[in-house]
């Protein structure tokens, strides 16, 4: 069974001095400010669309992570999971970097970290961004 998710957004005005509203229209969860210099310099408590893919890649690589784990046995206890999506005004997305730490017993570090490839290389998020370079760092914590 397929599923489909939506978000809309709505800008107003150019793009330097225009805002927007991206609202998370399946969810529900809610409605959050964009401008443009919350997407080229600071946030000042509002959104970027390099937050929303960090936020999509983060969550989409901690569960296909945990899938992982789970199907080999040692499904985890805990994944911290932080996606940075690097943005460069002008050329683009330039390169998103996961970091992942987690409790898992039963499991070397070198599993861990092989299972963290893979995941890397198998979540829907990493494969529709995959004319971006991705790069991990896995640690087991605790």
């Amino acid at each position: 069974m397929s599923t489909t998710r939506t978000a809309t957004t709505r800008w107003e005005g150019s793009l330097a001095e225009g805002t927007g509203q991206v609202t998370m229209a399946s969810s529900g969860i809610g409605t959050f400010e964009v401008t443009w210099p919350s997407r080229a310099e600071e946030p000042q408590g509002r959104t970027s669309p390099e937050e929303l893919i960090a936020a999509a890649h983060s969550a989409c690589f901690s569960m296909a992570l945990s899938a992982g784990l789970g199907r080999a046995g040692t499904p985890p206890t805990s994944l911290d999971t932080r996606a940075e999506v690097t943005f460069v005004p002008g050329t683009g997305i330039t390169g998103i970097h996961l970091t992942v730490a987690g409790v898992v017993e039963g499991i070397s570090a070198d599993d861990f970290a092989a299972a963290a490839e893979a995941a890397k290389a198998g979540c829907p998020v990493s494969q529709a961004l995959t004319g971006t370079t991705i790069t991990l760092s896995a640690v087991l914590a605790g």
